[in-house]
């Protein structure tokens, strides 16, 4: 996918649950605006070239990375989100070089270098350089860069609609989906075209047994009857940072959550259907193939609480990992 391509579909797709601003157009190698890269022990201002041609990582795939937000003054989960990455890169058979504490403490040195009303994706990375025997594992040389990027919130009232997806989440066995990998994500741009294809702007997506999983790129929740249900993970996705403190925070509020096994029909019975991921949050669903929802009261409080405790106790601050 060209970066012209990729701009219009994240403009077009409300799976996204935001426009981003016009003049994202004129730098043709982004997908945000205002850009700070840590890479080789400094911060550089805007977007510069940091992989080169014969890096392990560009040619054969070994990349991964993790995203998280600063908004209002705060970064949510930041710690957790270091964390993972650093797992990520060992699942991917590379070293990850940066410990978390390190790596959380650069992140908020660069984000002190934006206004602090900026809304911001943070975007911690890792790559193979050199190759092992026989070329196609990576070696012991890995290289790591952090990315920030000015992308708005979505808008509080934001929706998206959901189609199914003739493509399938992997096992295990099949791709490293232990990983937030970029090796990874084709899967999902294809199963995001189809869906845009027919009309919606995302896709409900099965694991290989036909139950659901997730939607392209965020987790899902269902709601019946007061009670809210989610895919069990089950190794096919990765059961999100932004997906496991909705659950904290719904159950500490008195409403009953289940991991489950679901299948197309539950969310089609649903009284209400919503994403959750690190981009938006909290996203509701107006519609899954011809059935439609309204936005519903249980995501409407899922916001709430969510950013009720990250402006509080949850903000995540340069003084430390709390």
């Amino acid at each position: 996918m060209c970066p012209t391509q990729a701009r219009q579909m994240l403009d077009e797709s409300p799976a996204f649950a935001l426009r981003l601003p016009d003049a994202i157009s004129g730098d043709p190698m982004a997908v945000g605006t205002d850009i700070r890269t840590w890479f080789d022990g400094t911060w550089h201002a805007g977007d510069p070239p940091i992989i080169r041609a014969a890096d392990h990582g560009a040619w054969l795939g070994s990349s991964v990375f993790d995203g998280a937000r600063y908004a209002h003054g705060v970064a949510p989960d930041l710690m957790a989100h270091c964390e993972r990455v650093n797992r990520s890169a060992e699942a991917l058979m590379l070293t990850p070089t940066m410990p978390a504490q390190q790596m959380y403490d650069l992140i908020w040195e660069g984000l002190n270098l934006y206004p602090a009303d900026s809304a911001l994706y943070i975007r911690p990375m890792y790559w193979g350089i050199d190759a092992g025997i026989g070329a196609i594992a990576p070696g012991g040389e890995t290289a790591f860069a952090i990315c920030l990027e000015a992308i708005p919130l979505a808008p509080e009232d934001a929706t998206t609609t959901l189609t199914t997806t003739r493509f399938r989440r992997p096992t295990l066995e099949t791709a490293v989906v232990n990983a937030k990998a970029g090796c990874l994500y084709p899967n999902n741009a294809r199963m995001i075209r189809e869906a845009q294809a027919k009309g919606f702007g995302n896709a409900l997506v099965a694991d290989q047994l036909g139950n659901v999983a997730e939607s392209a790129t965020a987790n899902v929740f269902i709601a019946k009857d007061n009670v809210v249900l989610t895919p069990i993970p089950n190794g096919t996705f990765l059961a999100g940072i932004t997906r496991a403190r909705h659950i904290d925070l719904l159950r500490r509020d008195g409403v009953e959550v289940r991991e489950t096994v679901l299948s197309f029909d539950d969310v089609r019975s649903a009284d209400e259907v919503f994403l959750t991921g690190n981009m938006s949050k909290i996203t509701p669903v107006t519609a899954f193939d011809d059935v439609t929802y309204a936005p519903g009261p249980i995501a409407k409080r899922a916001r709430a609480l969510y950013w009720d405790w990250a402006l509080g106790a949850g903000g995540q601050g340069p003084a430390g990992s709390a």
